[in-house]
């Protein structure tokens, strides 16, 4: 008995049967001094070959033999992989269906919720949208007739809710939006970005998930800054050739994307993204294409009963929407630029009752907005009719359409949101005509009591 456990310990034991040599027969050797027998190493090869071996790694090229070898390299890859299926099942979400894809009507009427007039606008980014989608989701390459894709280019002066329109559309539909100035792109090869930034830009909107991607919107704002340059002697790095380099991206082609970055180079890894069903919408304010159009329409002979006079179209607020194709190339924008751009259309200047309107009925107001923030406060704000109109009168003045109203609300209400805070027993602040004027005070409403009194000293 002594005999035989003295030969037991010094015997030679399987790390995965526990057997020793002198049953299990000669055993093999592997680093760390770990012994295994033929029948184990045997059965392991085989397990292998079927793919459903418990300790091999065979996602990582070589096998890491045994995960009691104590290499966890091993484990951190087979750990990253299921945490990579795991976050690329959590992004899967469904392509536009054009079953669930909502009607030209649908669109416009949530529009409305948010943009104040611009009819005309709304009704043809919702029909364009619509038609775009339909396309997507329902042409196949064997169809005889091929839908062309319908890009848009908008006109419309500053403030007059272009970019606003492309964010609230982006919103309903659920796709990834991009928005990108054209003023920053140059050229390849020169300082600034390349047109393929557009893309990175919306790859990263995606979450680097190029399938959502290939279904997004891309917005190209102040689109009028890359016109053709008149009588330049110089390289035209940032007008025409921009244009140029546009028309791929427009009309559809695989493009490599650096992911994560706006520019190319041997460090960022690149993503090819199919633009073929990517909705480009351009916009810019185009100020001196109203020159271009007056020009033209006055070319009829100003003597005679049919003669039209010089100022006839001076005080046209919705000069743009006489534009045609023609008042573009000579602005400065090419033709092939224009050809891919079918919808074109424009958003009127906000006039006196516009501005009203903006401060007050959008579901996100900015009256509405002051008036939230007091209500944390158990604050009632509430503006007179003729303080609105006065802010309206002001922010025409400025000639920046809706984003002069930001700007003189937050003027007037600075010492009024200073103030609130201080008394308690506020419940009421109206804000009136004299106010704004800088004539008066506005009234407020003491909780204790139904009279009124000034907020702030004159």
């Amino acid at each position: 008995m002594g005999e035989n456990d003295n030969t037991k310990g010094t015997e030679e034991i399987c790390y995965i049967c526990r057997r020793t040599e002198s049953k299990a027969g000669k055993m093999i050797h592997i680093p760390n001094n770990i012994c295994i027998c033929q029948d184990c190493m045997q059965k392991t090869f085989d397990t292998m070959n079927q793919g459903g071996f418990p300790y091999m790694d065979l996602t990582g090229g070589m096998p890491n033999m045994f995960s009691f070898m104590g290499n966890s390299a091993s484990q951190e890859k087979v750990k990253q992989k299921k945490e990579k299926k795991a976050k690329k099942k959590k992004k899967q979400q469904p392509m536009i269906d054009i079953n669930h894809m909502p009607m030209p009507h649908i669109i416009k009427a949530h529009l409305d919720e948010y943009v104040i007039g611009q009819e005309r606008a709304k009704k043809a980014i919702s029909v364009a949208v619509y038609n775009h989608y339909k396309r997507v989701s329902m042409q196949s390459e064997d169809d005889e007739v091929i839908i062309e894709k319908s890009n848009m280019l908008m006109l419309g002066p500053t403030g007059s809710g272009k970019t606003y329109l492309v964010k609230t559309l982006a919103e309903l539909l659920h796709v990834p939006l991009a928005i990108t100035d054209a003023t920053s792109l140059t050229e390849a090869g020169y300082i600034g970005d390349d047109v393929e930034s557009v893309l990175s830009k919306l790859l990263m909107a995606a979450d680097n998930d190029v399938e959502r991607a290939e279904h997004g919107i891309i917005f190209i704002d102040e689109i009028d800054k890359i016109a053709k340059k008149h009588n330049a002697h110089s390289r035209d790095v940032s007008g025409e050739s921009v244009q140029q380099g546009l028309l791929k991206l427009l009309e559809g082609a695989d493009v490599e994307v650096p992911v994560g970055a706006t520019s190319k180079n041997a460090m960022v890894p690149m993503q090819t993204v199919n633009t073929s069903n990517i909705l480009f919408i351009c916009g810019g304010a185009f100020s001196e294409l109203g020159d271009v159009i007056k020009a033209r329409l006055n070319k009829r002979s100003s003597i005679g009963f049919y003669g039209d006079l010089k100022d006839k179209y001076d005080k046209d607020y919705d000069i743009l929407s006489k534009a045609t194709a023609e008042d573009l190339r000579e602005f400065g924008m090419i033709p092939e630029f224009l050809g891919r751009l079918p919808m074109i259309f424009s958003l009127k200047e906000l006039d006196k009752e516009m501005l009203i309107r903006v401060l007050k009925e959008p579901k996100n107001a900015i009256i509405k907005q002051y008036q939230k923030l007091l209500s944390y406060d158990a604050v009632d704000l509430q503006f007179s009719e003729d303080a609105l109109e006065l802010i309206a009168e002001k922010a025409q003045e400025k000639k920046t359409g809706a984003r002069a109203l930001r700007a003189l609300l937050e003027d007037f209400m600075l010492d009024i949101m200073y103030e609130i805070p201080k008394d308690e027993n506020i419940g009421r602040v109206v804000i009136t005509k004299e106010y704004i004027e800088g004539k008066g005070t506005p009234l407020i409403e003491m909780r204790t009591s139904t009279h009124t009194q000034a907020l702030l000293p004159s």
